[in-house]
C-alpha cells in the first residue's frame, strides 16, 4: 500500500475541513441560542473598527458600496490561509494546529460577546464551533499520520530490502504506534486511509451544507423584510412643494431625487443589523432632567412631516457620488429632546445605532428652530430601506454623515464633548463636521468621448443649511461663465446646474465652482477627506471627436 502522495497537501486540506467545521458548528449554534454570534461577522466587524484610517479610505473609495464584501472575502481568503498553515503543523508538531484553532476561536469568541447587543449565549458559537473544529482537526491530522506511517511499514514488510529512511515515518504519531490487530500490515493501511476519506468527505459536505444552511435560515428567519413591510407610515401634516423648474430634463445628470436603491451606503456594520420593531426602543440618556425611552409606535404617532434633505459622506472626494437627496419622513429632534429637558452645560448628543457605532452631534444643530434636524422613518414614500437605517435613523442637515446620520438609532446621549467622544474621532477625524460648499460635473464624463456641436456641461452643487447662489464653468483657460441653475427646492437640497457648449474636436479642460448664499466661493485647494472632507474644485479632461 503507497503512502499518500502530497502529504503535507492533504494537511493543509484537512485545516481547511477543520475551519469549515467550526465555522458551520459556531453558524448552527447561533442560528439556536444567539442569532447575532456568528464568529466570521464578529471578526469582520472588529477588524472594521481596528484597521488604519487610510485603509478605510482604500476600500471605500475602490470599491464603494461593495466595500463590505472586499472584506469579507478577504478575511475568507485570510481564514483558508490560516486553516491551511494549522493543518500542516498539526500534521508535522502536533499539537501546534490545534493551539492555532483555540486561539482562534478565542479571538473569536472575544469579538463576539463584545459586540453591541450580545447576549450572555453568545458565547457558546466560538466555544462550541472550536470544539467541533479541533476535534476534527485532531481526528484528520492523526489518521493522515496513520496511513502514512502504516503504508510505509506496508513497504518494509513487502520489500525486507527496501531503504527505509527515516523520512518515511515523517511526523508519526506517539498516541497511535500500537498495531491494531489486523490479518496485515497492507490490510490495516487500507483501513486507515478509507477511514481518513470517509470522515474527510462528511465532514467537508456536513460543514458545507450545514454552515450555509445555517446562515441562510438564520436570515431568513428574521423577517425583518417581512416586519418592514408590513409597517404602515401615517400621512405626514406637511409636505415639502417642489418648485417649477426643480429638475432640468438633461441627460447624463443625477435624478433630483435619489432612488433609494443607488443612494448611496457608507457604514461600519458589516451586515444590516436586523431590528424587530415590536422590541426596538429608543432611550433619550445623559445630562436631561426627563430621561425618556420611546418605542416606535410612540415615534409613528407624533407629528410626522416631510423634508427634504441632501446628504453627504465625509469620504466623498471631489466630484464623487457619495451625495444623494430624498424625502425624509420624520420628526424634528427638538421635539424630543424638549420632552427630556437637557441640562444647560450639555453640548452634545451622543447618538448610538444597534450595532455600537457612534455619531457626537452638536446639540446646537439639533435644537435650533430654523434647522430640521431629524428622526426620520420614511425615504422616499416607502419605510426606511433596511440598509439606510430602519427603522429609525437621524438626519440632519449640513454635517457630514459621520457626525450626524447615525443608521438603526437606538440611543441619544446628551453630553458634551469634553466627556464623550464618538467612533471616528480617535480615529483621525474632527468631532464637529459642517459640510463643505461643493459642486460636481455629471455630463461629460472624463473618459467618454463626445461628438463636437452643440452639447450641455451640467451637474449639481450642493451648500446644505445655505444654500446655493451662483454655479460658475471654466472651460480650458476662458473666462468663468455663469450657468444656468434649477429652482432649489430649499438649502438644504442640491440643484442642477447646465452651461451651453459647442467644442471644436480635440482635448478640452473643464472646471466648475459655486458660491453660496453666505457669499462664499468654493474652497479651490484640494484637500484629503479627513480630517473633516475633501475640498477643490473639480476640472476633468475631455475628449471631443
Amino acid at each position: 500500500m503507497r503512502a499518500p502522495r502530497h502529504p503535507w497537501a492533504w494537511a493543509a486540506f484537512v485545516g481547511i475541513v477543520s475551519a469549515a467545521v467550526f465555522l458551520a458548528v459556531a453558524e448552527l449554534v447561533a442560528l439556536v441560542v444567539a442569532r447575532n454570534g456568528s464568529p466570521i461577522l464578529a471578526v469582520g466587524s472588529f477588524v472594521i473598527d481596528i484597521v488604519p484610517q487610510w485603509a478605510k479610505e482604500f476600500a471605500i473609495a475602490t470599491f464603494g458600496e461593495y466595500d463590505k464584501i472586499f472584506l469579507l472575502v478577504s478575511l475568507g481568503i485570510a481564514i483558508v490561509v490560516a486553516a491551511a498553515v494549522g493543518g500542516v503543523l498539526q500534521y508535522i508538531k502536533p499539537p501546534i494546529g490545534l493551539v492555532i484553532i483555540a486561539m482562534a476561536g478565542i479571538a473569536a469568541t472575544i469579538a463576539t460577546v463584545t459586540r453591541a447587543g450580545a447576549t450572555p449565549l453568545a458565547v457558546l458559537p466560538g466555544v462550541l464551533g472550536t470544539l467541533g473544529g479541533g476535534a476534527i482537526l485532531f481526528i484528520l491530522a492523526r489518521g493522515l499520520r496513520a496511513w502514512h506511517r502504516d503504508a510505509a511499514a506496508a513497504t518494509a514488510t513487502d520489500s525486507p530490502a527496501a531503504d527505509i529512511t527515516a523520512a518515511d515515518f515523517t511526523a508519526t504519531d506517539s498516541t497511535a504506534t500500537d498495531s491494531p490487530a489486523a490479518s496485515s500490515p497492507a490490510a490495516r493501511a487500507a483501513l486507515d486511509r478509507r477511514g481518513f476519506f470517509r470522515i474527510l468527505g462528511i465532514s467537508a459536505a456536513g460543514a458545507a451544507v450545514v454552515g450555509v444552511g445555517a446562515r441562510v435560515v438564520n436570515v431568513a428567519t428574521s423577517s425583518i423584510t417581512a416586519i418592514r413591510n408590513a409597517v404602515t407610515l401615517p400621512k405626514p401634516s406637511a409636505t415639502v412643494p417642489v418648485p417649477d423648474g426643480a429638475e432640468l430634463d438633461i441627460d447624463g445628470v443625477s435624478p433630483l431625487f435619489t432612488p433609494n436603491e443607488d443612494f448611496y451606503r457608507v457604514d461600519t456594520a458589516l451586515t444590516v443589523p436586523s431590528v424587530d420593531t415590536s422590541t426596538w426602543s429608543l432611550t433619550v440618556t445623559g445630562l436631561v432632567d426627563e430621561p425618556l425611552t420611546l418605542s416606535f409606535d410612540d415615534i409613528l404617532g407624533m407629528d410626522l412631516r416631510e423634508f427634504v434633505v441632501t446628504l453627504t459622506c465625509v469620504s466623498n472626494e471631489v466630484g464623487g457620488g457619495l451625495v444623494g437627496n430624498a424625502r425624509w419622513l420624520g420628526v424634528p429632534v427638538r421635539e424630543i429632546l424638549a420632552q427630556a429637558a437637557p441640562q444647560s452645560k450639555a453640548d452634545m448628543v451622543l447618538s448610538r445605532s444597534v450595532d455600537g457605532f457612534t455619531a457626537s452631534t452638536p446639540l446646537a444643530s439639533l435644537t435650533d428652530d430654523n434647522l430640521d434636524a431629524i428622526l426620520a422613518v420614511g425615504m422616499n414614500g416607502e419605510p426606511l430601506p433596511l440598509e439606510h437605517g430602519f427603522p429609525v435613523r437621524m438626519v440632519v442637515p449640513g454635517l457630514y454623515g459621520y457626525v450626524s446620520a447615525t443608521k438603526w438609532l437606538t440611543e441619544l446621549k446628551v453630553t458634551t464633548f469634553a466627556e464623550d467622544e464618538a467612533y471616528w474621532t480617535p480615529r483621525g477625524y474632527s468631532a464637529e463636521a459642517p459640510i463643505k460648499l461643493s459642486s460636481r460635473i455629471d455630463t461629460p464624463r472624463t473618459g467618454k468621448a463626445i461628438t463636437a456641436g452643440p452639447t450641455k456641461v451640467a451637474g449639481m452643487a450642493w451648500a446644505q443649511s445655505v444654500g446655493i447662489e451662483r454655479v460658475e464653468v471654466r472651460i480650458d483657460d476662458g473666462d468663468w461663465q455663469p450657468a444656468t441653475m434649477s429652482s432649489p427646492i430649499n438649502d438644504d437640497t442640491w440643484v442642477q446646474w447646465y452651461v451651453d457648449w459647442e467644442p471644436d474636436a480635440g482635448s478640452h479642460y473643464l472646471a466648475v465652482r459655486a458660491t453660496d448664499k453666505a457669499g462664499n466661493l468654493q474652497i479651490e485647494e484640494r484637500a484629503p477627506i479627513a480630517p473633516n472632507g475633501s475640498s477643490g474644485w473639480q476640472r476633468i479632461l475631455v475628449q471631443v471627436t
